[in-house]
């Protein structure tokens, strides 16, 4: 039996189209990423965190103004952290449609893990901030109440990075 040969750019995945808002950040001269689309066929644009700012207040201008979710994740050991934001615009110019986009801002962990504060764009994005902070020691310059929201102020380290090691014991001083 005898197998055809695979060209040698068969197995490697096609670089993400750039989307309608990719498309438009472009005209405007916004620099990005494109991340291509989600399970959901929602759009992800990567940008700079000092970019962060001017893509979202651009993207606020075209009626993407009201953010649905703010939050972090951790791609794995070595790998960057994540500040995400989801931006919906709600009743496009027929009124009844919406759409979405997603902001990525990809942070190495053992470098800067500073971000602007999108708080004076959306006022939602305080304690959603908050918690991106608390749990993965993500920092929001310019966040006017930078400080932990869930975990006690003297915990030491963020929870939800997967290079975090829990104590072995925690003295919880006034839960009871």
């Amino acid at each position: 039996m005898s197998e055809t040969p695979t060209s040698p750019n068969q197995d490697l995945p096609e670089a993400p189209q750039a989307g309608p808002l990719s498309q438009w950040l472009t005209s405007q001269g916004f620099d990005h990423q494109i991340l291509g689309n989600d399970h959901l066929g929602i759009e992800r644009l990567g940008v700079e965190p000092l970019a962060l700012p001017l893509v979202a207040t651009a993207l606020k201008s075209k009626g993407f103004d009201y953010l649905q979710v703010q939050g972090g994740f951790d791609q794995g050991p070595g790998e960057p952290l994540v500040s995400f934001y989801h931006l919906v615009q709600v009743g496009g110019s027929d009124g009844a449609s919406t759409a979405e986009v997603r902001l990525e801002v990809s942070l190495a962990r053992d470098g800067d893990l500073t971000v602007p504060s999108l708080y004076p764009l959306f006022r939602g994005a305080d304690w959603q901030e908050r918690e991106t902070f608390d749990l993965f020691g993500i920092n929001y310059s310019g966040h006017p109440h930078p400080k932990r929201l869930l975990m006690p102020e003297d915990w030491v380290g963020y929870p939800l990075r997967k290079d975090y090691v829990q104590p072995d014991f925690y003295e919880l001083q006034d839960a009871y």
